[in-house]
This record gives structure tokens, C-alpha cells and sequence, in this order.
């Protein structure tokens, strides 16, 4: 029975990118698992290894003169693990942008302490300062709003796991709110206080829905809890 050819061309497992594992891929958009440590995009320092070139030296391979390219659609910090959606078009991006405050993002993230309160939500305006951290104040005209929900998954003497909503997408709104409430992402070096043992950021982008650029039906896209985080809840 002769093979099904695919819709579009897809380069062998051997090209995929280290660092990333696609999810999903179709003509429209990809969905890949980014791994902690790598920029979503390019920097002064760092222009090669990140998401973005890498999904694009993907794209292309097989065929040097392909304008094959993917778009970028909203970030992941460096440190920050998961899903993340690219895009393959222009016309796709801006889609996904202009309704990206109704999809769904959840995020898993291991802090310190336990919650009274197992489920709650976390507001307050987000500023940054000169030295691009960010703060919370309570006047509007100052900062921009933002907020958090939280449930608490699982948790041990020392540690919660919780699973967040991120009603807005501000920058590391989930690492500030979660540490004014005295209960820091660990691994924090930034909102927390320096932690020898756990030096990753345990925060992991683990499920996002959004509605796809060509056939408008709803997709949702998720990965599995870090085994980091599960060892440090057990420790």
C-alpha cells in the first residue's frame, strides 16, 4: 500500500531542533515544548541559540532556497519550560496575536511554603524599574494590570505545586505575584532569595489553547509536570 504523502513537507526526526519538541505541525502553525534554559528569541548576546532560529533552520531544511520562516507569536522566558506557538505566516500571526488575551494558558510551578487559602486569585499593576524588574503598586495610572489564578495541586512541609491562570500576559507576573504573597517560584534568583540546592526556575508553561489561524476549531496543546518539579516536592 503506497504511503499517504503529507499536506506539507515535513524535514526527517533528524533535523529536529535540540532543545525543542514539536507538539504540532501544519501548514499554518507549530507547537513545540520549549526546554528551560533557551531564549524564545534572539538577544545582543545570543542570536543562534534560541527557539526562533532554530524552528527556522527547521523549516528550511532540505531545501536551501526555501523563504520557508516562523513567525513569532508571544515568548517564554529563558527559564521559563513548555508550550509555545509559532507561526508560519504573517497573516497566522497576526491572528493568533489579536486574540491572544481570549485563549487559555495554564502554567505548573513549584514554590516555597503553603497556602491557607487552596485556591484564590492575585491581582495588582505591574511597573518595571530601571534595572527591568518588575513591581507591584496599587495605582492604575502607574502599571499596568495584571492578573493570576492559583490552585494549589499538591504540597509537602516545605513546598506547593500549583497550577496557574494567566488571565493577563504581563512580564513575570506570575513570579511577582506569587512571591508578594511571601511564596517565591523556586529557583527564583531574581522575586526570590538565593537557593543553592534548586537553581532552575520551576515554572513550566504546560497548556495553552487557541483557535487555529485557517480553521478556526479550538486546539489544545499541553505537557506532562517536570520530573524536576515532582523530585523537590519529594525532598
Amino acid at each position: 500500500m503506497p504511503e499517504k504523502k503529507s499536506e506539507f513537507n515535513v524535514p526527517p526526526k533528524k533535523y529536529h531542533p535540540k532543545g525543542l519538541s514539536i507538539l504540532h505541525e501544519d501548514q499554518e502553525i507549530i507547537v513545540v515544548d520549549k526546554a528551560a534554559g533557551l531564549l524564545t528569541m534572539g538577544s545582543n548576546s545570543e542570536k543562534f541559540r534560541t527557539a526562533h532560529y532554530l524552528l527556522n533552520e527547521y523549516v528550511r531544511r532540505g531545501n536551501e532556497r526555501s523563504r520557508n520562516r516562523v513567525y513569532i507569536v508571544h515568548r517564554l522566558d529563558r527559564d521559563t519550560s513548555g508550550v509555545i506557538v509559532f507561526a508560519k505566516s504573517e497573516r497566522s500571526k497576526e491572528f493568533l496575536q489579536d486574540n491572544w488575551k481570549d485563549f487559555s494558558k495554564k502554567y505548573i510551578t513549584l514554590v516555597h511554603g503553603t497556602f491557607e487559602e487552596k485556591e484564590g486569585e492575585l491581582s495588582s499593576y505591574l511597573v518595571e524599574n530601571k534595572a527591568f524588574r518588575m513591581y507591584s503598586v496599587k495605582n492604575p495610572e502607574l502599571g499596568k494590570f495584571a492578573k493570576t489564578g492559583y490552585k494549589v495541586m499538591r504540597e509537602s512541609e516545605k513546598f506547593s505545586l500549583l497550577e496557574i491562570d494567566l488571565f493577563t500576559g504581563r512580564k513575570h507576573q506570575i513570579r511577582v505575584h506569587l512571591a508578594d504573597e511571601g511564596h517565591p517560584v523556586v529557583g527564583d534568583q531574581v522575586y526570590g532569595s538565593p537557593d543553592k540546592l534548586n537553581k532552575r526556575l520551576a515554572l513550566h508553561s504546560a497548556s495553552l489553547t487557541v483557535k487555529h489561524p485557517k480553521s478556526g476549531k479550538e486546539m489544545t496543546f499541553e505537557t506532562k509536570v517536570p520530573f524536576y518539579f515532582k523530585s523537590i516536592l519529594k525532598s
